[in-house]
């Protein structure tokens, strides 16, 4: 296996589900089907088997008897903080997603998604970025504009003196960066915005990400709507 390859790990509780998303991820250079797992408990004992580095994303189910996905996803953020999650769920619901970014998930996709949606989301999130479904995108940022079903828990308002002085040590290229991503932009288009090459967006994103302490663009654009950019 290439050391560029993305090691991913199939979470879902259907073995038929499981096949059908490794035959699709089989046939596609530089991604690796490197574990399965029926339930929560199970993939975190197998991320525990692989060691550190052994897996780069996880492909996550919600509804799993024993540990649920969610509950999953948090326990490998807190445990396994260098894998990615990508939630998969049949239902299109808010409670769902919403569930899934608290948990820290990187993305969150509906299992009809086209193979190349899947695909092109287990690139994106492990090369550091985000992918959600479009459905998904359009209700999270409407409930962050009107106030109302995102709340990320009363620890994030305790540190909110901390994060306002994270967000005054943005220079003004990186607070106009960080705007654009929570409009839903991506590099190529914050690029063409602010007239700067891709690869240094890329950078700038980096380092908003890196100087708020946030895990990813999902969590950024959260960041952004609760500080009003």
């Amino acid at each position: 296996m290439s050391a560029d390859e993305i090691r991913v790990m199939l979470v879902d509780d259907q073995e038929l589900i499981r096949t059908g998303f490794k035959l699709v991820l089989l046939g596609e250079p530089g991604i690796d089907v490197i574990a399965e797992a029926a339930d929560g408990a199970a993939a975190l004992q197998r991320l525990d088997d692989l060691g550190p580095g052994g897996c780069d994303l996880v492909l996550m189910d919600v509804r799993m008897p024993g540990m649920n996905g969610i509950d999953a996803t948090a326990e490998i953020v807190r445990r396994f903080p260098d894998v990615r999650v990508v939630v998969l769920t049949t239902f299109d619901l808010d409670e769902y997603a919403t569930g899934a970014i608290q948990a820290g998930a990187s993305g969150f996709l509906l299992k009809d998604a086209r193979p190349t949606e899947l695909i092109d989301a287990i690139r994106r999130v492990a090369a550091g970025d985000a992918a959600m479904a479009p459905s998904v995108t359009r209700r999270l940022l409407e409930q962050l504009r009107t106030g109302v079903g995102m709340e990320l828990g009363a620890t994030q308002a305790e540190a909110a003196p901390e994060t306002d002085a994270a967000l005054e040590a943005l220079t003004e290229r990186e607070r106009d960066v960080l705007r654009l991503i929570a409009e839903g932009k991506n590099n190529a288009e914050i690029s063409a915005e602010l007239y700067l090459s891709e690869s240094t967006v890329k950078t700038h994103v980096g380092r908003v990400l890196a100087k708020l302490e946030l895990r990813d663009r999902v969590h950024a654009v959260i960041f952004a709507k609760q500080h009003g950019l």
